[in-house]
């Protein structure tokens, strides 16, 4: 998660459970996130802070590509900047992206062709998914889930996306995180004292108070229509994944 984390995507200002969800504003509703929006110079400041994820982007991108054939269609929803859709192309997948923000869009674009990629990035809210039905193999969304203001029907969306026998992974901070836990992810960040004291404080009072639990993710997963997901650890991230059976 990195860099998100200065701060991440804005999830300061965002809400996490199941009880909140509930109380979101028919205008955020509307607007498919909470918080400010993505566009002008808060876009182009996301974009500059998060350019130094590249690793942790790559890496995810490369578990993605081993689970699948050369050429299968892939959906990054909140791509932001667009960094993973790149480095998903990079390993011969045929990446589309959808994201809230008609800056994020612009940027994806952009830098998908500076990399020699034709990538279908569309505007869009997640919970009302532009894209036909069946059109992907996997649906993927990192360090984006908790700022959509209808959860549910996101992951509805990404099932209806999908082919029979395909997979939706979703990514994000893990509430159950532990102080010793989060400690060494700002450590590895190599911050300078002052950065590596706020980015903690962040974590502790604003990001792990936001942040989904693993019985969070299964409760909205068998409500929605893949009915169940398996959520896996990895550090401070859950890796949620879910599967459309037949």
């Amino acid at each position: 998660m990195a860099a998100r984390t200065l701060p991440p995507r804005l999830d300061i200002m965002t809400s996490h459970t199941i009880s909140i969800h509930i109380m979101t504003t028919p205008r955020e509703l509307q607007r498919g996130h909470k918080g400010p929006a993505m566009e002008g110079v808060i876009a182009s400041w996301y974009a500059k802070n998060t350019k130094g994820e590249a690793r942790a982007m790559r890496e995810t991108a490369e578990r993605i590509a081993a689970e699948l054939r050369p050429g299968a269609r892939v959906l990054e929803v909140a791509p932001g900047p667009g960094y993973m859709t790149v480095e998903l192309a990079k390993l011969g997948l045929k990446v589309s992206a959808l994201d809230i923000s008609h800056a994020f869009v612009g940027m994806t674009k952009a830098n998908a062709a500076a990399a020699g990629f034709d990538v279908d990035a569309r505007q869009g809210n997640a919970s009302q998914n532009p894209f036909a039905d069946a059109s992907f193999d996997y649906v993927v969304c990192r360090a984006a889930f908790k700022n959509f203001a209808d959860p549910l029907g996101a992951i509805n969306e990404m099932h209806r996306v999908l082919v029979p026998g395909g997979q939706a992974s979703i990514l994000d901070l893990r509430k159950e995180s532990s102080p010793g836990e989060v400690r060494a992810e700002v450590d590895r960040m190599q911050l300078s004292a002052l950065n590596a004291l706020m980015t903690r404080a962040t974590f502790r009072f604003f990001l792990l108070k936001n942040a989904y639990t693993k019985e969070d993710l299964e409760r909205m997963a068998a409500e929605s229509r893949f009915g169940a997901c398996t959520v896996h650890n990895r550090g401070i991230e859950f890796d949620a994944r879910f599967v459309k059976r037949g």
